[in-house]
C-alpha cells in the first residue's frame, strides 16, 4: 500500500487507538485477573535468575535452586533480559509480585503501539494493531501475557521493521544494530526470528539498493559475530543441527497454533496478502515474504523436522505477529467499500448508507472481539502457588537466616519458594518429575520421619503443604519427626540448625 501522510493521526484513529491499546492491556491481564503471582514457572525462573545474577555481579552464577552448587547456563543467554528486570526492580523498589502480574499489560502495549507506528504509514495501522491484540498466550507457547523474554522481544520487530522498510541513513543502521544487540543478549530467537522476516527485502533491494541491503544485512548480522562470542561459537553446531532431524514438541502443534490464534485473523491475512502483492511495491512484498518466510519456517520443521526447535516453538509467536499485521491490511481495505454510485441512487439509498465498508467494518470487529475475548479468558492456566503457600515463603524469607541447609517442600512450588526466599531446596520440578522428585513427595506424604535423611542431604527446613492433584487440593501433612520443630504453620526446622536450636 501506498505511504500515506504520518504528520496527522487521522480522527479516527485518535479515536480508535486508546481503545486498541486498553484492548492489548486486557488481553495481556486476563490471566492474572484472579492471581496475584506469577503465572507461568518460567516467570519464577526469571526472577530467582534476576537476582542471582546481580548478587554474583556476573553472567554466570551459581545455581539459585539446587545444592551443591553448580553454575547456570554457561554464560546465561537470557542476561539482558535478568539484567534489565533485576536493575529494574532494584531502582524502582517495586515487588516482584507486582512487576510480574502488571508490566505484561504494558509491555503488551507498547508492542500493540510499535505496530501500529509501522502499519500506519502504509494505511493500516489502528487494523495491525487490533489484530495484533488477538495474539494469544499459552503455557506452550507463552506470549504476551506472561513476563518472559519472548513477550519483551516481541516488541522490537515492528520497530526493526519500520527503520529497515522505511530508513536508509547512518542512523538507521545503527538503531538496527544496537537493537539486534539487545535482542541477542536478552532472548536469541528473539534476534534470529526478526533477520527471517527482513531476508526477503534484504534481497528485494540488493539489486536496485544494494547499500541499502548492505546497511541492513550487515547491521543485523554483525551482532551475532562480534558482540557475543559465546553466540558466534553456537553459530557452527546451530547450523550442523539443520541437517538433522529434530524431535518434534508435542504439546506444541502447529495446525493448533493457527487455530488458537482465529480464523478471522487468517482470513483477512489472506485477504490482506492478496491486496499487498496487487498494490505491489517493495515494502508491500517484504511484509508478505517476511510473513511467508516464517512461516515456513515453521511449517518444515513441523512436518519434517528439520530446524532449530527452540526457533519453532518461540517463533510462533512472531509468525503470529507477521499474520496479524497483514490481516490488518485486509480489514482496513473493508472499512473503504461503498455501494456503486448508480445503484445507490437506483436504490434511492441515503448517502451515508451507502458507506457498507463501515457497516461492515464495525460488524467483523465486534464478532472478532465476541469469539476472541471468551476464547482467551477460557484459556487453561496452572497456578504454582496459593497465597498461604505465599505468605509461608515470605515469612521463610523475613525469619528465617542463610545459616542452614536447604529446604524440602512439594517439588512443583520448589521454583516458586526459591524465588521468593532466594533459599536451595532439596528437589524441584521443572518439565517433568525425577526420581529426586519422587523421593521428596514420599518424604513429606510419610510424615517426614527421617531424621537421618534431612542429615545426609543437608536439609534444614520442611514445608509440609503439598498439593495434591488428583482432589486438586492443597494437603497439610504433620510432621511425625521428634527431631523436627514446628515454627509456623507447616514450617519445621531441623533440631540443630541455626534457628532450631
Amino acid at each position: 500500500m501506498a505511504l500515506i501522510n504520518t504528520n496527522r493521526l487521522p480522527k479516527l484513529d485518535c479515536l480508535m487507538l486508546p481503545l486498541v491499546i486498553g484492548l492489548a492491556c486486557y488481553m495481556a491481564f486476563i490471566p492474572h485477573q484472579n492471581y496475584l503471582y506469577p503465572v507461568h514457572i518460567d516467570e519464577w525462573v526469571h526472577i530467582a535468575y534476576a537476582n542471582a545474577t546481580l548478587q554474583a555481579g556476573s553472567i554466570t552464577f551459581p545455581d539459585p535452586f539446587l545444592a551443591p552448587e553448580t553454575t547456570s547456563l554457561t554464560p546465561n543467554l537470557e542476561v539482558g533480559f535478568h539484567l534489565f528486570c533485576g536493575v529494574f526492580q532494584q531502582i524502582s523498589g517495586i515487588d516482584w509480585m507486582i512487576i510480574f502480574r502488571y508490566f505484561p499489560s504494558i509491555i503488551f502495549a507498547i508492542t500493540v503501539l510499535s505496530v501500529y507506528i509501522m502499519a500506519r504509514r502504509y494505511g493500516f495501522g489502528i487494523e495491525a494493531a487490533f489484530f495484533t491484540c488477538l495474539i494469544p498466550t499459552t503455557v506452550g507457547i507463552l506470549g504476551p501475557a506472561f513476563l518472559v523474554p519472548v513477550s519483551l522481544g516481541l516488541l522490537f520487530t515492528p520497530l526493526l521493521l519500520f527503520l529497515a522498510l522505511n530508513f536508509k541513513s547512518i542512523w538507521a543502521y545503527l538503531l538496527i544494530f544496537l537493537i539486534t544487540c539487545f535482542l541477542l543478549s536478552l532472548h536469541a530467537p528473539s534476534a534470529i526470528c526478526p533477520v527471517i522476516i527482513l531476508a526477503p527485502y534484504i534481497l528485494l533491494n540488493a539489486r536496485d539498493n544494494f547499500k541499502h541491503s548492505l546497511g541492513v544485512t550487515t547491521s543485523l548480522i554483525l551482532p551475532f559475530l562480534i558482540i557475543f562470542p559465546w553466540i558466534a561459537d553456537l553459530l557452527l553446531p546451530t547450523a550442523q543441527s539443520l541437517l538433522t532431524p529434530q524431535p518434534l514438541p508435542d504439546y506444541i502443534q502447529f495446525p493448533r497454533v493457527i487455530q488458537t490464534l482465529g480464523y478471522i485473523p487468517i482470513l483477512f491475512c489472506l485477504l490482506g496478502t492478496l491486496l499487498l502483492a496487487v498494490k505491489g511495491g517493495k515494502r508491500n512484498y517484504s511484509l508478505i515474504l517476511g510473513m511467508l518466510a516464517l512461516t515456513l519456517v515453521q511449517a518444515i520443521f513441523f512436518t519434517f523436522h528439520y530446524g532449530v526447535p527452540i526457533i519453532y516453538e518461540r517463533g510462533l509467536l512472531y509468525m503470529m505477529l507477521m499474520i496479524t499485521i497483514v490481516a490488518g491490511a485486509g480489514l482496513a481495505a473493508v472499512k473503504h467499500l461503498s455501494l456503486p454510485e448508480r445503484l445507490g441512487n437506483r436504490l434511492r439509498i441515503p448517502r451515508p448508507a451507502r458507506n457498507v465498508g463501515i457497516i461492515l467494518y464495525a460488524v467483523i470487529i465486534v464478532v472478532t472481539l465476541a469469539i476472541g475475548i471468551p476464547a482467551r479468558q477460557d484459556t487453561p492456566y496452572y497456578h504454582m502457588i496459593d497465597n498461604h503457600d505465599y505468605q509461608s515463603f515470605v515469612w521463610i524469607r523475613d525469619n528465617i537466616g542463610e545459616d542452614y541447609g536447604q529446604a524440602i517442600l512439594d517439588p512443583w512450588k520448589a521454583t516458586a519458594f526459591t524465588a521468593i526466599t532466594g533459599q536451595k531446596v532439596y528437589a524441584r520440578i521443572h518439565a517433568y518429575p525425577t526420581t529426586r522428585d519422587e523421593e521428596a513427595y514420599a518424604f513429606l506424604m510419610e510424615g517426614s520421619t527421617s531424621s537421618a535423611f534431612l542429615r545426609e542431604n543437608d536439609i534444614s527446613v520442611v514445608y509440609t503443604r503439598v498439593y495434591d492433584n488428583w482432589r486438586n487440593q492443597n494437603i497439610e501433612y504433620a510432621a511425625d519427626n521428634p527431631d523436627l520443630i514446628e515454627i509456623a504453620d507447616n514450617i519445621y526446622l531441623l533440631r540443630g540448625t541455626t534457628t532450631g536450636e
